[in-house]
């Protein structure tokens, strides 16, 4: 028996690809008119026209079937770079940056990530999870079924782990397919050396981290005042040696070379990039990096937005994500995919394709995360417009009706 059937949609939309699931070269989506949608044991086994898929899959036959009369249907979202798991909130950090305070304005004043570090190593590990998943309640809401989540709140041994065992408990208990990544070097702890806290993240929180199997990546933050260049490769080597995939924050206020540094290491990821130049697109286009800009970031810093157009002139694919963090406290991958649009002048297209398909490389899925098609996991986002070009034409609500993950109806307004 078919588990589940949408039919009748106005639109499902998905991004075309290889049938291993990589993403094609920038901006196509397939668009099907009056479509439907089957999935079995959780894998997408028919789309197309309502006539054909029903005709194999009646939905009176179906265990459930959703009626998507004038929605829109597209692949669930990805958001592939997320610091969602941490204790308490900075806003009053909120107001001084509006009165003009700066990131490292607030940093050096005791404020920004060690504020929430300090928060973070107090908390329980129960209060983790429960912050936790409140945050994916809200993702999935908004449409995300697949979201990365860092580590790096801890600065220890212990408290990296803490926040580990939190992600994973947390993914335990949601629908959402959770991406674990190890990020000890997000900071320098409070009136240590940097190069001696390097060493300790190499010599002891990279190996506990690597036993206990609770990560797939390895991020570390290359920015000027925080991890150098060389400092960063160490630890992504490291990483690297112990099985975790380098991905890194890259450009972000300075440009030092973290993208270069990206395709050298073969990240999956470079991230930011509000200061990469066209020789920093080009490494990373070669070596298959795929580029994470964050323009929610850059609306709650009030900082330029990073340089969308640069990469699609050199047909470099750009994946989108919230930032979700304590310092921009945005869950919702519906808002990155507008300001995408009307903060970086991307395409609606190319924005619902970094949000997707795109963003499910910059954490190595390739299945079919991302699309719609035969094989791929049954995780859906069915909008209530009538074409996709309205989730960032409708900006500031949520457009998005039903979540569907595995083939199961997980989220319904």
């Amino acid at each position: 028996m078919t588990d589940l059937v949408v039919h009748d949609a106005a639109q499902i939309v998905t991004p075309t690809g290889s049938d291993d699931g990589s993403a094609p070269s920038h901006g196509e989506l397939e668009v099907i008119e009056n479509g439907a949608v089957a999935i079995e044991d959780g894998v997408v086994v028919a789309v197309g026209p309502t006539a054909d898929v029903t005709r194999a899959h009646p939905p009176e036959n179906a265990a459930e079937s959703v009626d998507a009369t004038g929605q829109t249907v597209l692949p669930g979202f990805v958001d592939p770079h997320t610091h969602a798991v941490f204790a308490g909130d900075r806003v009053d950090e909120f107001t001084a940056k509006l009165a003009g305070a700066s990131y490292q304005d607030i940093l050096e004043e005791g404020g920004g990530i060690l504020r929430t570090v300090r928060a973070t190593c107090d908390a329980e590990r129960d209060e983790l999870v429960a912050n936790l998943l409140d945050q994916f309640d809200t993702m999935l809401a908004h449409g995300t079924t697949t979201v990365e989540v860092k580590s790096g709140y801890g600065l220890d041994v212990e408290t990296e782990l803490k926040l580990l065992e939190a992600i994973d408990e947390a993914a335990d208990q949601h629908p959402i397919d959770v991406v674990p990544t190890f990020m000890g070097a997000h900071a320098v702890p409070e009136g240590a050396d940097t190069e001696e806290y390097v060493d300790r993240v190499i010599e002891e929180q990279l190996p506990a981290v690597a036993d206990a199997g609770l990560a797939e990546f390895c991020d570390v933050f290359c920015e000027a005042g925080v991890f150098s260049v060389p400092q960063s490769r160490r630890v992504l080597e490291a990483g690297q040696e112990l099985g975790l995939t380098p991905k890194i924050h890259a450009e972000e206020f300075e440009r030092l070379g973290g993208s270069q540094l990206a395709a050298d290491c073969g990240a999956a990821s470079a991230d930011h990039l509000l200061q990469a130049t066209d020789e920093d697109i080009e490494a990373l286009g070669e070596a298959g990096v795929t580029p994470v800009l964050l323009p929610g970031t850059a609306f709650s810093l009030g900082a330029p937005y990073a340089d969308a157009a640069a990469f699609e002139a050199a047909d470099v694919p750009v994946a989108l994500a919230t930032d979700f963090n304590p310092n921009c406290f945005s869950q919702s991958m519906e808002s990155v995919i507008e300001l995408a649009c009307n903060g970086m002048r991307m395409t609606p297209t190319a924005a619902i394709r970094g949000a997707t398909a795109t963003a499910a490389r910059a954490v190595d899925r390739t299945d079919g995360t991302g699309t719609i098609r035969e094989g791929a996991p049954g995780d859906l986002a069915i909008a209530t417009v009538t074409n996709y070009q309205h989730i960032p034409y409708n900006f500031g609500v949520s457009n998005v009706q039903t979540v569907i993950t595995d083939g199961t109806v997980v989220h319904r307004d």
